[in-house]
């Protein structure tokens, strides 16, 4: 049996555009591009697709047909059986869909002029339902976002590794993300546990909030206010006082200074984080956390021109 002829020459030109939009982006590219690389007019181009955008919906159709494939599937599973088919299949819906999904994460938001956004928009819906269960509070909610954060985004960062690999790290990761959490740490903190620190105890002696709590909460308030002279309690509010002058403060907030984060991001996280700003798919808090940085790091650089 033999292909019919305007499929094949359909396909023909899904597959250059995809290569184009790879090389090129697909802003680069022109409908006359395609189809000089198939040796097409652009009107033979033009017959299949009217329009570019057409082009690019096309790609990401069997992506989004899959996803709402798996979304049916599991809507008829138990609460944890659901759980588990949604986020196993949608690793393997991105990795079997990886190269054009590596592409149009350049170029998604263009998406957005059709319906298919409005699909990708209903798909999360429904697998962060899914995923948290019917009777999920605001907690396993969270948790059900981020899952299918990273059952998505390495694909797209981590090109270099394999489906094997990097499937096995993504599940992995997933499943520790959603581990139950030790009675000790689901268990609510006591109301001034929670209270947040005064700025005088933060540029004061106390390392954290709970040596201050003890302070407070152990020794009398005449004792906090006049210590004894000679004693540590005394040195430490005299080293408080001197560090209100300008130069201390400064040098004080220098060593407390938040570990862990870098101050800038690098070009490649620069342009990761405008595209993913682009793309309308992550907020600012999520590029934050994904890049480990600040939100005002964040804001800085999608501003800067």
């Amino acid at each position: 049996m033999t292909a019919d002829p305007a499929d094949d020459t359909r396909t023909r030109i899904l597959r250059a555009a995809l290569d184009l939009f790879a090389e090129h982006g697909y802003q680069r590219t022109s409908l006359r591009q395609i189809g000089e690389r198939l040796r097409l007019t652009k009107t033979a181009v033009l017959y299949h697709f009217p329009a570019k955008e057409h082009l690019l919906a096309a790609l990401v159709e069997p992506l989004v047909a899959d996803l709402e494939a798996l979304l049916d599937s599991a809507q008829t599973q138990p609460t944890d059986q659901a759980r588990w088919t949604v986020l196993e299949g949608w690793v393997d819906i991105m990795l079997a869909h990886r190269r054009p999904l590596g592409m149009l994460f350049h170029d998604i938001a263009l998406v957005g002029r059709g319906d298919t956004y409005h699909r990708l928009i209903v798909i999360a819906m429904r697998a962060n339902d899914l995923i948290a269960g019917p009777e999920a509070g605001r907690r396993e909610r969270v948790r059900a976002v981020q899952a299918v954060a990273a059952c998505s985004d390495p694909i797209v960062f981590f090109t270099d590794v394999s489906d094997e690999v990097l499937r096995a790290d993504m599940l992995d990761g997933v499943r520790r993300l959603l581990a139950p959490l030790p009675a000790d740490a689901a268990a609510p903190l006591p109301a001034d546990a929670a209270a947040p620190l005064p700025a005088d105890a933060a540029a004061g002696p106390y390392a954290d909030a709970a040596a201050w709590r003890h302070a407070t909460t152990t020794v009398p308030a005449s004792a906090r206010e006049n210590p004894a002279p000679g004693t540590a309690r005394d040195a430490a509010a005299r080293n408080t006082s001197a560090a209100t002058t300008p130069d201390a403060a400064g040098a004080v907030a220098h060593r407390r200074r938040r570990p862990g984060r870098p101050p800038a991001l690098g070009r490649e996280q620069v342009e990761a984080a405008r595209r993913m700003h682009a793309a309308g798919t992550h907020s600012v808090d999520a590029i934050a956390a994904a890049l480990g940085v600040s939100r005002a790091t964040v804001y800085r650089h999608l501003t800067a021109p």
